[in-house]
C-alpha cells in the first residue's frame, strides 16, 4: 500500500510549486521579449500592461492563463498560444468591480480562435451574472485563418453576448491596435468606443478596396480615428495614446452606474450654488449670431467638468456627460456654431442612440434647445431625414428618466419638438428670455402670413419689417408658450443653474409605467 508520505513529499509539493511559478512566468511573457520589444517600440503597451494601469493595484484576478487551443491544422498542432492570445479576468476600477478582456498582439498578432473568443465571451457572461461593466481592449490582427469557421462561430458567440449585455450592464472598447474584418462588430456593438491614433478599425482594409473597386486610400484615412470620428461616427473618444485611452476609459465609468438596477454614481458635493452672472451674456439675443453652446453646458455643470462625447461627429450637435450638484446627467445641445445647429440626418442618429443609452442607465437627462429646425436640402430628403428625425422623437417619447429642458433662443418647427419639448414628456420645461418658441422664424412666417398686406404695400419692405417685428413680438417669445403652458418658467439665466439642480432633486424618485411590450420598434 502506497502511503501518502511516499507520494507526496514536501520536496514533491515545493518542486510543483516551482513548476507552476516557472510556467505562469512564461505565459506572462505573451509572446516572449523580443514581440513586447517590438510593441514598445511602436509606441503601445502590452495587453497586460494595459489591464494594470486600467485597474486598482492588485485587483486584477485572471481567468483562463493556461486555455489552449485544439486547432491541428496548418502547424497549429502543438503550437503553444499563451493565454490563447487574450487576457481575461475580473478587478475593480476605483473600488468598483468590472470584467475584461485584453488582446494580446505579441501572441499570433492577437488573432482570434475558438478558445480566444469562448474567453471574451465568458467574460461578458460573467459581466452580465455580477452586473458588472464589461471592458474590451482590442489590438487583434483578425480571425485565425488557420481555425477556420470556428473563429467564425466564435466571434458569433461574442457578438451574441454584446447584445445580451446591452443596455443591462455598460460596455466600454478600446481600440489599441488593429481591430479589422468581423472582429470591428464587437465593438460597434458595445456602448462606447474609445481608440488611439496609432490604431486602424475597418471592415475591408485597403487591399482588399484596390482589388474590387480601384480606389486607393491609406489604412489612416480609411480607419484611423479622425476618419472614424468624423465620417462615420463609430468612434466616441480619440486618445493619443494606451495611457490617454486608460484615463478616458476611467473618467467616462466615472458617470456610469454599474448596471441598468443601479443609480449613477453620485459625488459628495457641499458647495452652495449661486447664480452665474456670467450666463447672462453668453447667448447673444440677436438668433442670427453664433456661439458656442459649450460655453453655456460649461457654467451650467459642475466644476465646468464636461465630457463631450463623438466631439468631431455631427458637431452641430453637442452631447456628452456632467454633474449636478454631484449627480450625473446626460446632457443634450444644439450646436449654433456649427449649420446654425440644425438637425440633420447625423445629429438626429448621435443624439437619438446618446438619449436611449441615459435612458437605459437611469441618467437623467439635460437639454439645451436652439434650433431653427431641419436641416432643408435634397440630400438630406432622399438620404431620409424623415426617418432619421423620427428616432429623435422615438428616444425621447420613450425615456422615462427625468427629462428637463431648458430654451436658450431658437425652438423652431418640428426640429423644437424633437428637441424635447413638453409633447415628447419633458418633466420640466425652462425658458430663457431670450427664447423664440415658434412654428417658424419671425422672417418667413411673416413672409407667409401677410403676403397679400406686404404684396398691396407702397413701401413693401419697409412693412415687411412692420410686420416681422409685429409676428415676433406675438409670437416669438416665451410668453405665449408659458401661457399654453408649454413652458414652467421663464428665468434668468444666471440662475439656470440654481433651477436645474432643484429640479433634478425633486424628480430623483420619478416613476413613470408604460404599456406592456416586447420592445419599441424604433424606426431604425
Amino acid at each position: 500500500m502506497i502511503t501518502q508520505d511516499e507520494t507526496a513529499t514536501p520536496k514533491t509539493i515545493a518542486n510543483r510549486i516551482a513548476e507552476l511559478e516557472a510556467k505562469r512566468a512564461e505565459l506572462e511573457l505573451g509572446g516572449g521579449i523580443d514581440r513586447i520589444e517590438r510593441q514598445h517600440a511602436s509606441g503601445a503597451l502590452t495587453a497586460r500592461e494595459r489591464v494594470t494601469r486600467l485597474v486598482d493595484r492588485g485587483s486584477f484576478e485572471e481567468v483562463g492563463l493556461f486555455a489552449r487551443h485544439r486547432a491541428t491544422y496548418f502547424g497549429m498542432a502543438g503550437r503553444e498560444l499563451p493565454a490563447d492570445g487574450v487576457i481575461s479576468g475580473c478587478a475593480t476600477i476605483d473600488g468598483r468591480l468590472v470584467h475584461l478582456a485584453s488582446q494580446d498582439f505579441t501572441v499570433a498578432g492577437g488573432a482570434a480562435g475558438e478558445t480566444h473568443c469562448n474567453k471574451i465571451a465568458e467574460m461578458l457572461a460573467m459581466s452580465l451574472k455580477t452586473g458588472s461593466p464589461f471592458i474590451f481592449i482590442n489590438d487583434s490582427g483578425g480571425a485565425r485563418v488557420q481555425e477556420g469557421i470556428d473563429s467564425l462561430a466564435g466571434y458569433a458567440r461574442v457578438f451574441y453576448n454584446n447584445v445580451m449585455l446591452s443596455g443591462t450592464v455598460p460596455q466600454i472598447s478600446l481600440i489599441c491596435g488593429p481591430c479589422a474584418g468581423g472582429a470591428a462588430y464587437s465593438p460597434a456593438l458595445t456602448d462606447f468606443i474609445i481608440q488611439t491614433a496609432q490604431a486602424r478599425m475597418f471592415i475591408t482594409g485597403p487591399q482588399v478596396i484596390k482589388q474590387v473597386t480601384g480606389e486607393e486610400v491609406s489604412a489612416e484615412e480609411l480607419g484611423g480615428p479622425q476618419s472614424q470620428m468624423r465620417y462615420s461616427g463609430v468612434v466616441h473618444l480619440i486618445a493619443q495614446n494606451d495611457e490617454e485611452a486608460i484615463q478616458l476609459c476611467h473618467r467616462l465609468l466615472s458617470f456610469l452606474p454599474s448596471n441598468n438596477l443601479e443609480d449613477p454614481p453620485r459625488l459628495a458635493f457641499n458647495s452652495r450654488v449661486r447664480p452665474d452672472p456670467e450666463l447672462n451674456h453668453v447667448v447673444p439675443v440677436d438668433a442670427k449670431v453664433a456661439y458656442d453652446v459649450r460655453a453655456v453646458i460649461q457654467r451650467v455643470v459642475d466644476s465646468g467638468d464636461f465630457l463631450e462625447v463623438q466631439a468631431g461627429f455631427a458637431a452641430n450637435i453637442v452631447i456628452g456627460f456632467g454633474r449636478l450638484a454631484g449627480r450625473p446627467v446626460g446632457i443634450v445641445a444644439n450646436q449654433p456654431c456649427v449649420l446654425a445647429g440644425a438637425l440633420d440626418i447625423d445629429a438626429s442618429d448621435k443624439s437619438a442612440r446618446f438619449v436611449r443609452f441615459c435612458n437605459a442607465f437611469n441618467i437623467p437627462l439635460l437639454t439645451f434647445v436652439d434650433v431653427p429646425g431641419f436641416l432643408p436640402g435634397v440630400q438630406q430628403e432622399r438620404g431620409g431625414i424623415i426617418r432619421h428625425g423620427a428616432k429623435l422623437l422615438f428616444a425621447y417619447s420613450a425615456a422615462t428618466v427625468p427629462k428637463i429642458t431648458v430654451v436658450l433662443r431658437k425652438a423652431y418647427g418640428g426640429a423644437y419638438i424633437a428637441m424635447c419639448s413638453r409633447g415628447l414628456g419633458a418633466d420640466r420645461v425652462l425658458a430663457w428670455p431670450t427664447a423664440e418658441i415658434a412654428v417658424m422664424g419671425a422672417e418667413g412666417a411673416a413672409e407667409i402670413v401677410f403676403r397679400r398686406e406686404i404684396d398691396s404695400a407702397e413701401d413693401k419692405d419697409k412693412r415687411r419689417k412692420e410686420l416681422v417685428n409685429e409676428y415676433r413680438e406675438t409670437f416669438s417669445n416665451p410668453f405665449m408658450a408659458a401661457g399654453r403652458r408649454l413652458v414652467d418658467d421663464i428665468i434668468e439665466p444666471a440662475e439656470t443653474r440654481s433651477c436645474v439642480v432643484r429640479a433634478l432633486e425633486s424628480l430623483h424618485g420619478k416613476r413613470e409605467l408604460r404599456p406592456q411590450k416586447k420592445h419599441g420598434l424604433i424606426p431604425l
